[in-house]
Parts: C-alpha cells; structure tokens; sequence
C-alpha cells in the first residue's frame, strides 16, 4: 500500500483511534484513486469495520464506486458512514465548500470525518486541477459547526490535518464569508471563478507544476511505475489545457 506521505497515514491512524471500539463501523474514503494507493489496511487494522468502500471521480485502484464529492449523498444517502476519509482531495475542488458539505452531511451524527489538505509553500500539483491551499484557522472554521478532534500541521511538507466528529442534529456553518488561498491567483479568493488569471500565465504555471512534479514521481518510484505514471501525467496535463481554453481570461 502506498499513502501521499508518513505524516498523513499516521494522522488517519489516530484519527480512527477516535471512534472506539465498536463494532459493524462503516468507512468510505473519497479520492481513493491514485498511485499513492489508499487507506483500507489502515482501517482494516483498526478492527470495528465491516465495511469500507472507495470513492473517486474516476475508476482506478482502490476505487469501489465512481462518484464526484458532489454527489456523495445522492449516491450513498445522508449520515450513511461512521468515518468518512478525504485526504489530499479538497484543494483540488473548485466547489469546496459544497465538498466539505457533502463530507460532513454523509457522516453519520456521532462520526468522525478525517481531512488532510495542502497549505501555504505547496507547489502547484494538478490531479487533475488544484485550486487553494489552506491554514489552520481554516480548518477551525469550517470544522466550527463539529467538535474538533485533532488539528495538526504536516511535519514533511506543508499542509494541515483535521479530525471532527460530527454533532446530532448538526447545523452547517455558514462558509460563504471564508475565503481561501488560491494556489493560481496568488492570493485569497472567494471562489475559483475569481481568479482571473491570464492564459500564458496558467499555461506557465501548469508546465512548470507538471515538469517538477513528474521529475519527482520518477525518482520516488520504480521502473515498473514509469508507464502508468506517463499516462497519468498525459491524462492530467490534457485535462489543464481543456480548462484553460475554457476557463478565465
């Protein structure tokens, strides 16, 4: 099993500590896909799950259900999960706070959801966009509507992790007066259609952030990885040029 860094499964692990001891626990992780790999022994070595299911946009490994963040609910019914997993993934959607929404609303009361997300000083990394970066004042924020669990910074790289568990009768918090850091404008921003960036800017950004993230992946892995990472990066590389003929001028 692979997992994005020592500091995240370490941050998932006692996260699940959390939720006790029960027994006949359902877990679902969104953003299961990826080369990284996912977190299902580390939730099988909890013990108290009978059921764990892998969420992604798109099929791949460790994915059970194909299914957008958006629509987690629809999919799976409200207050369906005692643990519900997202690491590495919000940064990445452009509708957030309908993201962190659908997390919170799919957890069942009493549960625990487990967020790992990049900050500050992270350089741009596509999969296949990437749009904020967030703090720890962030995470209060939008964890201030749960009881909040643990809030950690990542040691390794920057980025933040948050644990809630998720009251009765929860009442969402407001989080339209938050606005976020946007890894392409530079700056806070109140929604990714803000940004209004220049095409040879972003087509800049996406060459340098594919180029840099490409060298690292190869000295990480081995060769038997070099083709599925290829396609990867083809696949995502082609999805950014897509959005940038599309996106803002």
């Amino acid at each position: 099993m692979r997992l994005p860094n020592f500091g995240c499964a370490v941050f998932v692990a006692r996260s699940l500590m959390t939720v006790g001891e029960s027994e006949g626990l359902r877990a679902i992780e969104v953003g299961a896909n990826g080369i990284y790999g996912d977190y299902r022994s580390i939730v099988d070595l909890h013990g108290g799950f009978d059921e764990y299911v892998g969420v992604d946009i798109s099929a791949g490994p460790g994915v059970d259900v194909v299914c957008d963040v958006a629509d987690l609910v629809d999919k799976f019914g409200a207050d369906s999960f005692d643990v519900v997993i997202a690491t590495e993934l919000i940064e990445h959607v452009q509708d957030w706070r309908k993201a962190v929404s659908q997390l919170k609303r799919v957890c069942r009361p009493g549960g625990v959801v487990v967020v790992t997300t990049r900050s500050m000083g992270y350089g741009y990394h596509a999969a296949p966009f990437d749009f904020w970066r967030f703090e720890l004042g962030d995470m209060r924020r939008i964890f201030a509507d749960c009881e909040l669990l643990l809030l950690d910074t990542d040691l390794e790289e920057p980025g933040v992790f948050a644990a809630a568990r998720k009251p009765p009768g929860l009442l969402e918090g407001d989080l339209s007066g938050l606005d976020l850091y946007s890894i392409v404008e530079g700056r806070r921003v109140a929604q990714a259609d803000s940004c209004g960036v220049n095409r040879a800017r972003f087509t800049l950004l996406i060459l340098r952030a594919k180029f840099w993230q490409l060298g690292r992946w190869l000295f990480t892995y081995g060769e038997k990885d070099y083709g599925q990472i290829f396609g990867s990066q083809i696949k995502e590389i082609k999805a950014l040029f897509s959005l940038m003929r599309g996106g803002p001028r």
